[in-house]
């Protein structure tokens, strides 16, 4: 499996986009990785450094339940988990994304609002002529579930690494800066993050390259 660094993904993305433009087809790129690995921050940084309008982000995040879907399932204490996404929405935009044809109309997909911590529906506009799409999120190498289809919706998936006490640093400072008091979250980071980052783990082998974004 190859390994890139940061110049090397965006100039395999820049492949992808060059691609997509000579064949008149979209590509769908994923970024797959354990909770603060730094999925987001690549994404971004690679739709910013792609010519302007070839490449758009749509993170899974959009797909997480609403709080108040996980407090009725029984599911609020395991936010983040497998099943406390709609798994099967998530796929059917995937599936839309790759059908939509130049003439069409654009797609809208939802968005993970941070500072809320719930999901905004309608919040992404994808235009019908962008050649590459990006998506993100920890589930993009599922083999179980609805996650599963995921995979072959995806011209490639990269899994996102970085050292393990670099990405628990990073996941403690992002609860913290989005309303958790410090013991709660490391307690979060250590606990229910890390059992879906084992998950997502698990995954790394289905993945073409592996990135280190540093």
């Amino acid at each position: 499996m190859d390994e890139l660094d940061l110049e090397e993904a965006g100039a395999r993305a820049l492949v992808l986009v060059d691609e997509a433009r000579r064949a008149g087809t979209r590509r769908l790129l994923g970024l797959a990785g354990a909770p603060g690995a730094g999925k987001s921050s690549l994404a971004e940084h690679l739709v910013a450094s792609l010519p302007a309008g070839s490449c758009v982000r749509v993170p899974m995040d959009g797909f997480h339940l609403a709080d108040a879907a996980l407090e009725r399932l029984g599911r609020a204490e395991r936010k983040g988990a497998v099943d406390t996404f709609d798994a099967d929405g998530y796929v059917a935009l995937l599936q839309r994304l790759r059908t939509q044809l130049p003439g069409d109309g654009p797609v809208w997909a939802p968005m993970f609002e941070r500072e809320l911590e719930q999901p905004l529906a309608g919040a992404l506009e994808v235009p019908a002529g962008v050649p590459l799409v990006l998506t993100e999120g920890n589930y993009l190498l599922e083999t179980e579930g609805a996650f599963a289809r995921v995979r072959a919706l995806l011209d490639a998936c990269w899994f996102v690494e970085v050292p393990e006490t670099l990405r628990h640093e990073r996941l403690i400072a992002r609860h913290e800066r989005f309303g958790k008091p410090a013991p709660r979250a490391r307690e979060w980071a250590l606990g229910p993050d890390e059992r879906n980052a084992r998950r997502v783990a698990a995954t790394r082998s289905r993945a073409d390259a592996v990135v280190h974004p540093g």
